[in-house]
């Protein structure tokens, strides 16, 4: 079983990582575009090209599924990767978890791109799944450029700027960029600040993950197997080339996972 994952960059990590606990024998296609990271401020046309530049690449090792472990790619080319790949290839998008985060009421807030932030695709979201929830939704200027780039100070920066956004009340927050998984224990500290009420309890943060990753194992009609023998079968493409794990992905728990699966050289 060979499962594929998109992204501009290293924000596939986090989906890569939850595939490799739950079914540690598949083998994983990794591709990224080094050559057009940021996605987010380009127009959907050129994020569509990108996207399915990149799906391409992936495609060509035939995997068994691809996964576009890409809120920004979901949001604006799922629809054409789906039309080009399926049914011969099963496209798994990533859509915010929305409708988790808002089960419990209180407030939640929605940490996203600046230019997620707002999009009628974001506020459907929040209409359909939002509940009896109070949704905020919270910009966050540089965050995903930082964590591309393993910027330890930048992600400081950017994390405490969008802190400053959030309601002190919130119980939960979606990681709306799955850039953000990598550094949720940042944000996590940075939303747990001193100004929160006592009486309220920790804030939870909700990724996509987890939820992608079983999703791909429904569509391929496999179950979880997290004892399986682990497959050294790690390929990873950079805008269409094949390379190593960017040096950035092994400042994180799930890019230096990821690492130690592959084979030596």
């Amino acid at each position: 079983m060979k499962i594929a994952l998109m992204d501009s960059g290293i924000g596939l990590l986090p989906a890569a990582a939850a595939v490799r606990r739950l079914r540690p024998d598949a083998e994983l296609v990794l591709s990224s575009d080094p050559d057009g990271v940021p996605w987010g401020p380009r127009t959907t046309e050129d994020i569509t090209a990108h996207a399915l530049a990149t799906a391409r690449a992936a495609a060509a090792l035939e995997p068994d599924a691809l996964v576009v472990a890409c809120n920004t790619a979901s949001v604006h080319a799922l629809a054409a990767l789906r039309a080009e790949l399926e049914p011969a290839l099963p496209v798994i998008g990533t859509v915010p978890a929305i409708k988790p985060a808002a089960a419990a009421g209180g407030a939640v807030a929605i940490w996203a791109t600046p230019a997620t932030t707002g999009s009628p695709y974001q506020r459907r979201l929040i209409a359909d799944f939002g509940g009896a929830a109070q949704v905020t939704e919270v910009p966050c200027p540089g965050l995903a450029d930082a964590v591309q780039h393993a910027d330890g100070d930048a992600v400081d920066a950017a994390v405490a700027a969008a802190a400053a956004l959030t309601p002190d009340d919130v119980s939960a927050v979606v990681l709306g960029c799955t850039h953000y998984e990598l550094v949720a224990e940042r944000i996590r500290a940075a939303v747990q600040t001193p100004a929160r009420p006592a009486r309220l309890p920790s804030v939870r943060l909700h990724g996509s993950a987890g939820a992608v990753a079983a999703q791909t194992l429904r569509r391929l009609g496999v179950s979880p197997a997290p004892s399986a023998t682990p497959s050294t079968a790690l390929d990873v493409l950079l805008s269409g080339r094949p390379g190593p794990l960017p040096a950035a992905a092994l400042a994180y728990a799930e890019g230096r996972l990821l690492a130690a699966a592959a084979p030596a050289g």
